[in-house]
Order: structure tokens, then C-alpha cells, then sequence
């Protein structure tokens, strides 16, 4: 749960709206029934089957009503509407009348291909017998404290569960209810509160209720036909927090054959114990596969690729296996920014794109509280610089624990999967802006805060046996919230002219290995590689943005013996073609590119060396969601004491009006190892 959300109120209207719903645009179901085993699902083939692949757009992280942290904030869409919203219906969300009546709605312009519920699995219990009458302990002072406090119960629940800041210096520690947190056992395990009773058996047989809807919802949304046209994963969030440092996975698996209760984090308070017992339940089912992807490294605090083990050692050949195993990609942005590169804002950095939506903390307090608990945002905590340490532990260890592939998601907590555009950003919940009792006044949502992104899976077919092994083969990008079409590939020969051949892609597999592959052993010592990415722009970009691309980078990062190193290429475009915006109408200007393609060859490749390649697809500029909102609202900044508080954050220059979105491709990878 984020604990930077303390503007919480779960006000009993908001339970009651859980039964009083107004109904939403109808959707076309799938045409065949729930409830059909997926073990039919690899032999069968798809209207578009494709064996060069289709690019499959979606979701892999969304919350519901199910989430405290979502629920709290007055979020009560379903798993079953958050499936119906993915599919194109218009969705009511929060804030609601008396009546139940949204205040605000909410639809896509292009439906998703395939998205996952993925639901924090921690207090799904709790909070069931805690808004739920029919349970005896509905009345414990737990559950009481939760009804009339909402906001300082938020807070208790977390600090339970999932290891929230040291509050000891701030008011809230005054409160009686925090002296009753159970102790952390010697296991490092959470006890879950006493109304859980013996071994927190009462709240693990009442998170069945949420667990089993999801599940329900995923089956139901699947489209089993040959139309393939929407396709839904089981999965949670197992959300581990300690003193706020983001530890948080997004679980998914390959089929519905998933365990009877997701395993949280208060019993299994390590990633490796996670992997442990998913491995166990698992080996029951031989249909159950399962893939974990970090998200939000950026506010980890150092911790998320931090190489030791749960009991405090450094990393072993056994963990880096399982962790390469069990977790092969990682979320590169969402709404809470992005993990690339912590790099320096403006110009004059190494890299200055790495300014790009980065969060000025590292951890989910964020400045809450007064920032007492957080600092400034920590190198380690950004992929690229993880992939350089991967290679690092490879020579050491034999393998790399940290062979990322990219994605992208949303991290909605309004139920919306894939409400990504900069124009008519309604937030996202969560540690952001809360529209619990009304619309906020101002920006949506914190300043800090983006739309999040898009996950991209180049797939046969839209299937779950489909898309899970594109995923775990690392075929796979993330966007920023828009939609280019990217493909890469990478090999010793490709041919220099393969941009302007009709068949890229089928030479691109024939002669190298895609986004997320290994490449071989060179064929000759004097060989190099070449890196060939094709971008298309987004053919539906939002209002007031062209849409159209700037350039294609090939980012490198390798480790020799004097350390870690990195080096940013442009290969295709113009990062000088005079495109700008107009601030005063947000009207895109100068020229761009609706496709561009490069092919490159690394200039000081050393075959001794391990080494990694990814392209990063970067569009011309365009205003940023707050620009948008402070143009519309009137907002001018040449008068700061005329503007209204709620409307401050416009007139911040810390933070920059506008943004080029772009692509992160999977790495492909070279280690002088591979056969």
C-alpha cells in the first residue's frame, strides 16, 4: 500500500455505493463461456495469428476496489467494470453523489489488448470482515477504528502490513491504536492483527471473497474465441514496504491455474520467499507458471537491486538463478515515474532525457510528513544502472540476477487500466491526489505524478499462452502512455541495408535475435554487432500533440576492468528539428517523423566484455498533462500572488510544462559467456 496516500477517507457511504451502482455502457461479452481450461489455449490459433508477430498493447498493473489504498480513496470499481473499461466501456469513477451518481467519467480512445487486476493481496482479509457485517469480528477495535477514522486507520493498517515510516517523531504516533502493533517475528514475518485470530486464520479465509472475484473477473473477460480480441491475466501486487522503501512485485500468471490464496507479504516478507512458495504451489499444478515484475525501483531507497540475500549476505549463484528465473522484467514507468536513469534535469547532463518524469525522492514517502523519512533520489535505484551491476555479478557469480526486460504500466488505483493521455488526466489515486468527497480542486493529481504507461508485447496471437511467453522471453517494451510501434533486433549479420528492405523483420530473425535475446558468440574475432530498431509513430496521437518521432538512441552499457560504463548513440532522426510548443495554446510546432529506422554497429565492441543494447524511441515535444490543465484553468504565472493555492504547482518551475513521451525497448544482450 503507498503510504504516501494519508488523505483517506472510507466514509460508510462509499461502502454502501458498493451496492447501489448505477449501470455502465454495455460491452460485447467474449463469445464463448467462462470457466473453459486453458490447457486449449496453446493448440488453438487466432484470426490474426502471425509467426513474424503482432504488437499487443495493455496493462499489467491495476487496482481496484480491493486495494485499501484504492478503496479508501472512494475507488469502488470492480475487477469485472475495470475488464469492461480495458475492452473500450465509458466507466463512471469517483467522486459519486448520495445517489451513487459518478461525477466523472472516464473511456478509452482505443481498447487495450490485454490487461491484469493485479490487486495488493496484503489486508485483502482484513478489510472484508472489517466492511462486512456478516462477519463476527466485524466489531473489533480494529475494525471500529477503521469505520471512524479512515485516514489514521489507512495508516495503522499499512504499518501492519506491509512496513510503513518510522512515524515516532510525527503526531500520529500519539495515537493509543499504534502502541497495539503485533511484533515482527524473529522470521521477519508480519502477525496480522488479533481480530485474525490464531495465525491470522480468520483474514486468510476472508481474502478468499476478493481472491476469488478476481479470478472470476479474469475468466470471464478472457475471449476464448478464434477473434482473440481481449486478453486477461490472474495476478496481485505483493507489496512489501519496509519503512517505505518500495519492495512491491506485480505477480502474473500464465494461466488460471494459480494458487488458492495469493501469498502476501506478512507471511512471506522477502522476494525470495516469495519465489519460494509460488515455486511450491505451483509444483502442485503442472498448468501454474508465474512471472513476478518490480516496479517503481526509483523509490526503493537503494533496496530493490541491493545484491544480498534475505538473511543479509551477498548474493550467491542459487539467488541470482532464482531471481533471473522467477522475475525477468521489470516496469521502466508508470505513474509514479520513471526507473531508467537518475541522470540531471536539463541540459548539460550525460544524458539529459533522463530528466524525463524523475521523481525528486526515494521512497514512497515522498515529501509527505515534512520529508523527514526520505532523500534524494539514489543512483542504484534506476534499471540502467541494476543492468551494469547485473553484468558485474555475472563474471563473479556465472549469472546475472538483474537481466531485465522493459514494460510500462499505469499503477491506476481508479480501476481505469490504460488511462495513459496527457489530455483529460483524471489521476490515477493511489499515493496521488485523492477524489474521495469531490473533484480536487486544481491539478488532478500531485504535480510529481505522470498518466503512467503502456506494456507492449510482440506475440503471435492474443493469447494468454501467447503473450506469457513473449513476456518471459523478454519480447517486450514499455511506452510512456502513448503508441509507437517498435521493433529491434540485434546480430552480427545484419545486413547494413536491412532498413530498406521490405522483409526487416523476417531477416531481422533469420540473421540476429529480437528485443530481450542474447546474442551468440561473434562468428569471427573482429566482428561487431549492429543494432537494427524500426519505430512507427503513434497513428492516434492525444489532442494538441503531432504524435510524431525525434530520433532513435541505442543506449550501451558494458563493465571492464576499470568499472561500469554507459554511452548514448543517436542513430535515426533529428534531435535538432526545431520541434517546440506553443505555450500559450499547447499547439505542437516544427517538423518530425512518422517512422524512422537505424541500423548501427557498435564502434569499440569488445567481444571480451559483457555488454547490453536497448533503443530508446523518443517523440517530438508536447504539453504535459499539469500544462494542460493550468492552461485551460486560466492560470497565468506572471502574477504568482494571483494565483490560487490548489493551483500553485503551475507557476513550480521545478517541475517541466512539457514532455516528449517515448519507447524503452527489452536490452538485447552480449555476454562473452554465451556459446
Amino acid at each position: 500500500m503507498h503510504t504516501a496516500s494519508i488523505r483517506l477517507a472510507i466514509a460508510a457511504s462509499f461502502l454502501a455505493l458498493l451496492g447501489c451502482r448505477t449501470s455502465q455502457d454495455p460491452i460485447p461479452q467474449p463469445t464463448t463461456p467462462p470457466g473453459v481450461p486453458d490447457v486449449a489455449d496453446a493448440q488453438r490459433v487466432c484470426n490474426d495469428h502471425n509467426p513474424l508477430k503482432n504488437p499487443y498493447f495493455g496493462d499489467l498493473h491495476v487496482h481496484t476496489v480491493y486495494s485499501l489504498d484504492a478503496n479508501t480513496q472512494g475507488t469502488i470499481i470492480s475487477p469485472d467494470e475495470s475488464y469492461r473499461f480495458a475492452k473500450g466501456a465509458r466507466l463512471g469513477i469517483q467522486p459519486y453523489t448520495e445517489d451513487g451518481e459518478p461525477l466523472r467519467y472516464a473511456q478509452l480512445s482505443r481498447p487495450l489488448d490485454f490487461a491484469a487486476v493485479t490487486d495488493h493481496a496484503e489486508l485483502f482479509g482484513e478489510v472484508e470482515i472489517c466492511t462486512n457485517p456478516d462477519y463476527l469480528q466485524y466489531n473489533a477495535p480494529e475494525c471500529v477504528f477503521y469505520r471512524q477514522s479512515p485516514e489514521n486507520a489507512f495508516l495503522f493498517f499499512n504499518l501492519v502490513a506491509v512496513g510503513l515510516p518510522d512515524l515516532s517523531q510525527t503526531p500520529v504516533a500519539a495515537l493509543p491504536i499504534i502502541n497495539s502493533l503485533p511484533l515482527i517475528g524473529a522470521d521477519g514475518s508480519v502477525p496480522r492483527l488479533p481480530y485474525c485470530g490464531l495465525g491470522g486464520a480468520q483474514c486468510l479465509d476472508a481474502a478468499q471473497t476478493p481472491w476469488n472475484d478476481i479470478r472470476h473477473a479474469a475468466d470471464v473477460h478472457y475471449d476464448r474465441s478464434n477473434d482473440c480480441q481481449f486478453t486477461t491475466f490472474v495476478g496481485y501486487e505483493w507489496t512489501g514496504a519496509p519503512l517505505s522503501n518500495n519492495l512491491h512485485r506485480n505477480v502474473i500468471f500464465k494461466s488460471d491455474q494459480v494458487p488458492e490464496l495469493p501469498p502476501a507479504f506478512q507471511e512471506y516478507p522477502e522476494p525470495e520467499n516469495l519465489w519460494t512458495v509460488l515455486d511450491e504451489l505451483c509444483q502442485l499444478d503442472k498448468d501454474c507458471e508465474y512471472l513476478t515484475i518490480p516496479h517503481n525501483s526509483n523509490l526503493s531507497a537503494g533496496l530493490m537491486f541491493d545484491p544480498v540475500d534475505k538473511d543479509g549476505d551477498p548474493y550467491d549463484s542459487a539467488v541470482a538463478e532464482a531471481r533471473q528465473r522467477n522475475e525477468p522484467l521489470a516496469e521502466i514507468y508508470q505513474h509514479k515515474g520513471q526507473s531508467e536513469c537518475l541522470g540531471t534535469r536539463g541540459p548539460g547532463a550525460e544524458d539529459e532525457l533522463c530528466g524525463f518524469e524523475l521523481l525528486p525522492y526515494n521512497n514512497l514517502t515522498g515529501d509527505r510528513f515534512g520529508g523527514f523519512n526520505t532523500g534524494e533520489p539514489v543512483e542504484q535505484d534506476f534499471l540502467r544502472e541494476a543492468l551494469k551491476d547485473g553484468l558485474r555479478l555475472e563474471l563473479e557469480l556465472g549469472v546475472n540476477p538483474f537481466k531485465y526486460g522493459f514494460i510500462s504500466s499505469s499503477d491506476t488505483h481508479l480501476g481505469t487500466p490504460g488511462l495513459t493521455t496527457e489530455d483529460n488526466f483524471p489521476g490515477h489515486g493511489g499515493a496521488g491526489a485523492a477524489a474521495t468527497d469531490e473533484v480536487p480542486p486544481g491539478l488532478t493529481d500531485l504535480v510529481e505524478y505522470s498518466p503512467g504507461g503502456l506494456a507492449v508485447v510482440w506475440a503471435e496471437q492474443n493469447t494468454r499462452t501467447s503473450l506469457f511467453e513473449a513476456l518471459r522471453r523478454k519480447e517486450v517494451y514499455g511506452t510512456s502512455g502513448t503508441r509507437p510501434v517498435v521493433r529491434s533486433f540485434g546480430g552480427f549479420d545484419l545486413p547494413d541495408d536491412l532498413c530498406a528492405r521490405e522483409d526487416f523483420v523476417a531477416t531481422g530473425y533469420q540473421h540476429g535475435v529480437p528485443m530481450g535475446a542474447d546474442l551468440p558468440a561473434p562468428p569471427i574475432s573482429s566482428a561487431a554487432p549492429k543494432m537494427a530498431v524500426w519505430a512507427m509513430a503513434d497513428p492516434q496521437p492525444d489532442p494538441q500533440d503531432s504524435g510524431l518521432l525525434q530520433r532513435i538512441q541505442i543506449i550501451k552499457g558494458w563493465h571492464d576492468a576499470s568499472g561500469k560504463h554507459e554511452q548514448v548513440f543517436d542513430i535515426a532522426g533529428d534531435a535538432n528539428n526545431g520541434a517546440a510548443v506553443d505555450m500559450t495554446s499547447c499547439s505542437p510546432t516544427g517538423t518530425g517523423f512518422a517512422e524512422l529506422c537505424g541500423v548501427w554497429e557498435d564502434p569499440a565492441f569488445d567481444p571480451a566484455q559483457g555488454a547490453f543494447y536497448y533503443a530508446r524511441v523518443v517523440e517530438n515535444p508536447s504539453c504535459r498533462w499539469s500544462t494542460r490543465q493550468c492552461l485551460k484553468a486560466g492560470i497565468s504565472c506572471a502574477d504568482p500572488s494571483a494565483v490560487p493555492e490548489e493551483f500553485a504547482a503551475c507557476c513550480d518551475n521545478s517541475y517541466p510544462r512539457t514532455v516528449q513521451e517515448r519507447a524503452w525497448t527489452s536490452p538485447i544482450w552480449y555476454s562473452p559467456q554465451n556459446p
